[in-house]
């Protein structure tokens, strides 16, 4: 789904203008990335939660000389799906 059929279907969905649908998409992933910023976590009872995990710095390789790299440490976005969506999305699991 790309983020115009996205918008599409919450204004459809939720009976509000398109104008509206992305204001309120885009204010909730601004809320996400600010939250991560500072290193909370973001939850939605049912669907999952958002977090950041850290990287530690390491040395990679490069493909094609071989040569060594130095990866530089960086943080990384998580998100962990609820066991309720789980459940969702594998029905004929126990």
């Amino acid at each position: 789904m790309t983020k115009q059929e996205l918008i599409d279907a919450v204004s459809e969905k939720a009976g509000v203008s398109k104008a509206d649908a992305d204001r309120t998409i885009q204010a909730f992933f601004d809320l996400v990335v600010a939250s991560a910023k500072k290193g909370d976590k973001v939850s939605w009872p049912g669907f999952g939660s958002f977090s950041t995990s850290g990287r530690k710095a390491r040395v990679g390789r490069n493909p094609q000389t071989g040569e060594a790299v130095q990866i530089a440490a960086s943080t990384a976005m998580k998100f962990s799906p609820s066991s309720t969506l789980k459940a969702e999305l594998n029905p004929n699991r126990k």
